[in-house]
């Protein structure tokens, strides 16, 4: 199998049939997360939730290494395809794959043995300390296979397949599913684990994901199997590698943890402020969750038209994805307009914290139209294996406008609202930068060599 040329035919056909199983993989993934959060709210309580709260900072942060090393190979692995480079592709696969598995087995390391110190240091409170460390300890056992997985549909979307990934993912998804409250709760005669037995499920789908996608690549002999036999590390495809993908692990450090600080500006206004805000950012990931697909699909899409030569083409590519981007963001900007508190009373029921949370989604209702067109753009750039740029464009919006503006409004007649009027005014600017420099046309480099047709 040879992946999907993506510089012919129609870029409309492309940008949604490649997005659609991109966003069924996410919306996938959030309702695993919204099932296992019942499990261990009701069945486990209180602490078992807390622990999985304190964690997600450090699981996030080391997740968030593959997410850019990832980016790095799907980039290098679109514009070698586009410019028709077979062999290429296959040796960026080749550094990418060990690469990750060493980088997992470090973060496995890291995370087991750093566990309750890190826990300790972020104030985690004694009573869910336990709990929280023994969970991290099981669920650094996911890394190998998160990694893997994680690089292979990274490669995988680089050659134009983003369906393969999907029903993997699908299968792991439901296996853990299933996994879990038998492992949780003891059930059909398993030990009773509690929280542990939660990160023991991920490990096994995982797991099972990683391994059945592995062997039905090199059982089709697919383009993007990883062929480990003559192989040998290459320094120049790994510092292109490097170069774009550390850029994007530290963008999403940076977000992650000015998040933290947003939230803690929330928190000065108390617990309504802080479940309205809570509630009203369930909605804003659905709203966004479209536009962010399309801008993946848009850095694969860029990605091999810019090796192949093709900036005409990317031109036009980005306009399309700006149509698809407004338009599958049209309804959630409409519902926050027009009605919500419809949305939110699938959350919440007190008036005041609908109140708070309403003033949120008028406010943030045209910031989604925002968000959309800068995912677009800022996918063109990283298609184009410019990952600093997007990175010192969130450094810019988030560090240098967005949480100085939060501070000093908060604390004017505005109030909570400050905060919220600083996110949408910070995302038109982070929009226009990035905007400006698609303009300006400085992205129009390729990062490989001229077309050189595969002897295979």
């Amino acid at each position: 199998m040879k992946g999907t040329d993506l510089t012919t035919g129609s870029i409309w056909r492309h940008l949604i049939v490649f997005s659609v199983p991109m966003l069924v993989g996410s919306l996938m993934q959030t309702a695993y997360s919204v099932i296992n959060a019942i499990w261990v709210g009701n069945g486990l309580g209180a602490e078992s939730m807390a622990a999985i709260a304190v964690s997600f900072p450090l699981i996030f942060l080391l997740v968030a290494v593959v997410n850019g090393l990832s980016m790095g190979s799907s980039v290098l692995v679109s514009q070698h395809y586009g410019a028709k480079n077979l062999d290429k592709v296959t040796e960026v696969i080749n550094n990418a794959f060990v690469i990750g598995l060493l980088i997992s087995g470090i973060s496995m390391v890291v995370g087991y043995y750093g566990a309750e110190p890190i826990l300790k240091l972020n104030g985690t409170p004694t009573e869910v300390l336990p709990i929280a460390a023994s969970y991290m300890r099981y669920f650094v056992g996911t890394f190998p296979s998160m990694f893997g997985i994680f690089m292979l549909a990274a490669c995988l979307r680089g050659t134009g397949d983003s369906k393969t990934p999907l029903y993997f993912q699908a299968g792991g998804l439901l296996v853990a599913c299933i996994l879990d409250p038998v492992l949780m709760f003891g059930w059909l005669g398993a030990p009773k684990m509690g929280l542990n037995g939660a990160a023991l499920a991920t490990i096994l789908a995982q797991t099972g994901g990683f391994l059945g996608l592995l062997y039905y690549l090199h059982r089709k002999r697919h383009l993007a199997r990883p062929r480990l036999r003559g192989f040998r590390l290459d320094r120049g495809t790994i510092w292109l590698i490097l170069v774009i993908g550390v850029p994007s692990t530290l963008q999403q450090a940076l977000v992650s943890v000015g998040m933290v600080l947003i939230i803690g500006l929330v928190n000065g206004f108390g617990k309504d402020a802080v479940a309205a805000y809570g509630a009203a950012m369930r909605i804003d990931q659905i709203a966004f969750m479209p536009a962010m697909t399309i801008g993946m699909a848009i850095s694969t899409v860029a990605g091999q038209n810019i090796g192949a030569g093709l900036f005409d083409r990317v031109k036009r590519t980005f306009w399309v994805g700006v149509a698809l981007g407004v338009i599958s963001t049209l309804p959630a900007t409409l519902l926050a307009l027009v009605v919500p508190e419809v949305i939110l009373r699938l959350f919440l029921q007190e008036p005041e914290v609908l109140n708070i949370g309403c003033h949120y989604l008028h406010i943030m209702g045209l910031g989604y139209l925002i968000f959309s067109i800068m995912f677009v753009s800022n996918g063109v750039i990283n298609g184009a294996g410019k990952t600093f740029v997007t990175t010192l464009v969130s450094l810019i919006a988030l560090w240098g406008i967005r949480i100085p503006l939060a501070t000093y409004l908060s604390k004017t007649s505005l109030h909570i609202e400050g905060i919220w009027y600083s996110i949408v005014f910070s995302s038109f600017i982070g929009m226009s930068i990035s905007l400006l420099y698609f303009a300006s046309g400085r992205w129009r480099v390729k990062l490989v060599s001229p077309n050189k047709p595969s002897v295979r």
